[in-house]
């Protein structure tokens, strides 16, 4: 497969899923197993901020490899670990629950061709320097949103994120919010449950990668194909699998491979994947 080959390119999660359980890809996944499993939460509130967020991962190793997935609210079963470790990564590439499959396919893609290689394509490395968490997150909202491309009006936001939006709102770029948990943001703005329920006016689609774990990536990516809009991608969760659909609907990624920014106060790597030659002049 090459990075231009592009009808050899996944269009679904579900296909890219498939691949790995016939050896498309490489590698056998029933000759590769998980050696550990392990559930990240952590909760932050920034200094000055007037909300905060808790968060909750799951993290597989193959190899030299970490996969990750975010854990939907209500999701996380302890338990799982256990069904996890010494288990090969054909078994958990068909796991019922949506976090162990993600994970693993995570941890597998990784495995196979990690940054700043992944989904054959060729990354820029974007160091984010160390210090407050948030003095980290603001700059890696800036880091995103360069990937953007110019001359924007309104961006779709799904899974919200306060830096992410003030940076947006920084440099005059409207957005609509939209995140599973609903709610209102920093400015008091109401955030949208469904991107269906969000008006349609919007240039460009900021995503997280939190939309695999979940299950909405690949409606995502359907309707972004049909309309031609740009697709850029903000993943801690699958920062390994969405660069594999790149040129498929998908025009950035930034990827965050484990440990994220926010879990440690020294640098950070984030590879910023780009297809087609986006502007980021801003």
């Amino acid at each position: 497969m090459t990075a231009t080959d592009l009808t050899s390119r996944p269009s679904s999660v579900d296909e890219l899923l498939e691949w790995v359980r016939a050896a498309r890809l490489g590698t056998d996944p029933a000759e590769l197993t998980v050696a550990t499993a392990f559930h990240t939460r952590y909760g932050t509130r920034h200094t000055g901020r007037r909300g905060g967020y808790r968060n909750a991962v799951l993290s597989l190793r193959v190899g030299a490899a970490v996969g990750s997935c975010g854990i939907e609210p209500g999701t996380d079963d302890p338990e799982v670990l256990d069904e996890c470790v010494g288990a090969t990564v054909a078994q958990l590439v068909a796991h019922p629950q949506p976090a162990v499959r993600i994970a693993a396919l995570d941890a597998y893609l990784m495995h196979l061709r990690p940054h700043p290689g992944a989904g054959e394509m060729t990354a820029e490395r974007v160091e984010i320097p160390g210090g407050t968490s948030l003095e980290k997150s603001r700059r890696r909202a800036e880091a995103v949103v360069d990937l953007l491309p110019s001359g924007l009006r309104r961006v779709l936001v799904v899974g919200v994120v306060g830096s992410l939006l003030a940076v947006l709102r920084a440099r005059g770029i409207g957005y609509y919010p939209c995140d599973l948990a609903g709610g209102r943001t920093e400015w008091d703005e109401p955030v949208h449950r469904a991107v269906t329920d969000a008006p349609a006016d919007y240039d460009a689609l900021l995503v997280t990668g939190m939309t695999l774990g979940n299950g909405s990536f690949d409606t995502l990516l359907a309707e972004v194909t049909g309309c031609g809009r740009p697709l850029v991608l903000f993943a801690q969760t699958g920062s390994a699998v969405l660069p594999w659909f790149l040129g498929r609907g998908v025009t950035a990624v930034s990827a965050e491979p484990y440990p994220f920014f926010s879990l440690d106060g020294g640098p950070s790597t984030l590879y910023h994947y780009r297809y087609g030659g986006l502007s980021c002049s801003r």
